[in-house]
Parts: C-alpha cells; sequence; structure tokens
C-alpha cells in the first residue's frame, strides 16, 4: 500500500463501464486545466483530435459552441469559437482577419466599448475605421475604400434600435470584397439568423438575451469554419478561450432559452403597443410599432412582429432629471441596471451611462436625449408589467 499522500493523489475508484452505460442528464462540468495519458499514442491522438490543456481545448466549451452553431446555423458549413466575453469575440475577430494598412467601416450606432475598440487600440495597430449611418445605404457605398476588408454592424443598434438592411449590406460587402460582421446579440438566433442572409460572421454576446440569469459572461463567433480556425487560434494568444464554469452554465441556460426570449419578444412588442397610447411617451423605438421610422424594413426582414426583439427605448416627455428620477421610483418591478437581456426587466438611461462621454450636439444627432430610456423586457407577465409603467407615468407630467 503507498503512503497516504501518493494515496489520495492517485486513488480513483469508479467504474468506467458503468458511467458509459447511461448518459448524464445534464452535461458534466470539466473543471480540469489538463487531460493525462498513459501512453505516447495516447498523447499523440489527444493532440489531434482530443482534449489536452484547458486553453486550448474543454468539453463543456465544445459543446457550447456547437449548440450555438446549431442556433445561428442550422443548415449552413459553419463552426463556432467561444470566448471569455462579447468584448473579446469582437478584439479576437477583428484581430485576427485585420491588419495594418486595412480599414473597417462601422456602423456609427454602436455598443459604446466597439468603437473604443476599433479607434483607440485598432487605431494604434493602423487599421482606421470610418463611422456612417447605415440606414443610409448611399452613405455605406460612398465610404467603402479599395482596402476596405471589414463592415461592422449590429443588427439593431444601441440604444436607438435603428435596423439594417442586411440583404443590401450584404451586397455591398460582396462588391467590396470585405467580410460583413454582424452582432446579433440584441435579437439573438431565435429571431434572425444573419449568416443565413449572406452575412460572414455573427457574434453575440451570450452573457444577454441567450444566458437570461444575469450570471454568465461569455461571447460567441459563429462563421465559416476557415474563419473560426483563425479566430480561434488567435484567441489562444490573447488567452480568452471561454472558462469552462460559465461554459457549463451555458449549455443549461441554452435549454431555456426559446421559451424565454420567446416570451421577451413577444412582452416587448406588446408593451411597445401600450406605451404607443401614452401621451408621456412621445417616441417608440421598436420595430413592430407603426411609427417606428424603419417599419418597412422591419416587416422586410421579419414576418412576426412578436419575434423582433427583446430591446426597445421610448422617449419621455421630459428631459426633466427630478422628474425622471421620480418615475424611475415609483416603479414596482422594473428596475435600472447596467445590462440587458435578463428575465427581469430592467432599463438603462444612454446618457448617463453608455453615451456619457458623447457630446451633446453628437448624441442628439444620433437620436439619444436626455429623455431616452433604453428598455430590456423581461418574462413578466405583461399585465403587471404595463400596470407598473402606467403608474408611474404621472410622477413625468
Amino acid at each position: 500500500m503507498a503512503y497516504i499522500q501518493t494515496d489520495v493523489l492517485y486513488t480513483r475508484e469508479y467504474r468506467d463501464d458503468a458511467i458509459n452505460m447511461g448518459k448524464a442528464e445534464s452535461f458534466p462540468y470539466y473543471p480540469a486545466t489538463a487531460f493525462g495519458a498513459t501512453a505516447f499514442e495516447e498523447i499523440k491522438t489527444a493532440y489531434r483530435q482530443g482534449y489536452t490543456y484547458i486553453r486550448t481545448n474543454n468539453p463543456d466549451r465544445d459543446v457550447l459552441a456547437g449548440l450555438m452553431t446549431r442556433l445561428e446555423a442550422p443548415e449552413l458549413e459553419a463552426a463556432s469559437t467561444v470566448l471569455s466575453s462579447g468584448m473579446a469575440a469582437i478584439t479576437a475577430t477583428a484581430a485576427a482577419l485585420l491588419k495594418s494598412g486595412d480599414h473597417i467601416l462601422s456602423n456609427r450606432c454602436l455598443y459604446g466599448e466597439t468603437i473604443e475598440l476599433f479607434d483607440f487600440l485598432f487605431g494604434k495597430f493602423g487599421v482606421e475605421t470610418t463611422y456612417v449611418d447605415m440606414a443610409d445605404l448611399d452613405a455605406v457605398r460612398a465610404a467603402v475604400r479599395p482596402n476596405t476588408k471589414m463592415i461592422y454592424t449590429e443588427i439593431c443598434a444601441n440604444p436607438t434600435i435603428d435596423l439594417v438592411d442586411l440583404p443590401e449590406l450584404v451586397k455591398i460587402s460582396k462588391e467590396a470584397g470585405a467580410l460583413l460582421v454582424v452582432d446579433n446579440t440584441f435579437c439573438s438566433p431565435l429571431s434572425i439568423r444573419p449568416l443565413e442572409w449572406g452575412a460572414d460572421i455573427v457574434i453575440n454576446s451570450l452573457t444577454k438575451f441567450l444566458s437570461g440569469h444575469s450570471d454568465i459572461l461569455l461571447g460567441c463567433v459563429t462563421a465559416r469554419p476557415e474563419l473560426v480556425e483563425k479566430i480561434y487560434e488567435f484567441s489562444l494568444f490573447m488567452g480568452s478561450p471561454a472558462d469552462p464554469f460559465p461554459a457549463f452554465q451555458m449549455i443549461r441556460a441554452l435549454e431555456s432559452a426559446p421559451m424565454r426570449i420567446e416570451r421577451q419578444m413577444s412582452n416587448a412588442a406588446k408593451l411597445a403597443a401600450y406605451f404607443e397610447t401614452d401621451p408621456r411617451i412621445v417616441k417608440v423605438n421598436h420595430p413592430s410599432v407603426n411609427s417606428f421610422r424603419q417599419r418597412d424594413l422591419a416587416k422586410k426582414l421579419w414576418k412576426d412582429d412578436e419575434k423582433i426583439t427583446g430591446m426597445m427605448s421610448v422617449e419621455f416627455c421630459t428631459e426633466d432629471d427630478a422628474k425622471i428620477d421620480a418615475f424611475m421610483k415609483q416603479l414596482k418591478y422594473v428596475h435600472y441596471a447596467p445590462t440587458l437581456g435578463g428575465m427581469r426587466t430592467t432599463m438603462s438611461h444612454p446618457v448617463t451611462s453608455s453615451h456619457n462621454t458623447t457630446p451633446d450636439d453628437v448624441r442628439r444627432a444620433m437620436g439619444i436625449t436626455p429623455a431616452l430610456m433604453r428598455i430590456s423586457v423581461g418574462i413578466e407577465d405583461i399585465d403587471d408589467l404595463i400596470e407598473d409603467f402606467r403608474q408611474a407615468m404621472s410622477e413625468l407630467e
């Protein structure tokens, strides 16, 4: 018998045949940083097609990547790689596929940190970015350069919910020989699948709607296998492949994602319809309402108004901070949170959060005023949700 220290290191008594006899009801969590081998041939096989080191590959991460490919591109030849955050996914994609002297043509309405990434990091390394309003297709065409290698946009802009004409952007990107990258976080593949429309790469912040529980930090890139391989290889150097535990959590979260997100999208359309009737709301930014400035485009991209997005923004009848603050305090369920996509309905004030460093005149040109509130709609009973907003509206008068 070995000494106790050796004994506790090497005694692992379990029956392989019993484990292999059936499938675990939930996919297991594999936290191991490395997978060992007992023979040289096993080592060779592991490096070719198995598991070796946690940063290189992991079962939870691989299963999650397969699920995301199934969600985003079920009938296409595609692959996915899962990273530590949505920003890691964006960074790895641009870094792996661009070089000094290349040009990014980007939508001007983006998540603020994406703009900072393009300007401050990639600008430092010789990649220039031009921002245009991609609702203006002529402006997009005019901004294309011979060295434009990537056209980047969100499917729904944050926080104004401006849409992009995906089929037309696909045509422009093909003519330019540029990769079209679409951030699908605001909609998710339960709403729209950009790759099926002809986009080259789709990015999801899994932290948001697909997680839904506000307790996971992950990002994902889905594209043709040869593109994903380049992004994956670069992510290894960045040290940004996803940790196994959030990947394990995300596998579980995806099991309920269709039910959750469909409810959120339906609730958002019904809430938007209510806001249209309330005189304290002067503007409703949601593709389902007839007043939405890109309503025709919304009908082109989606056939069902209740399956577009759980995100919206509304413009109040006042820019008075005190009145908006009183309105927020009067709400019983809805509350402020600097994130989106969770099961509970939350609000964010872009002027004091995501766009607080943007000059006021620039913000207003984008449709972002102190009266604008972004809303991430949850899965509450819709009658309770509407009543919560209704009973607080008088504070805005």
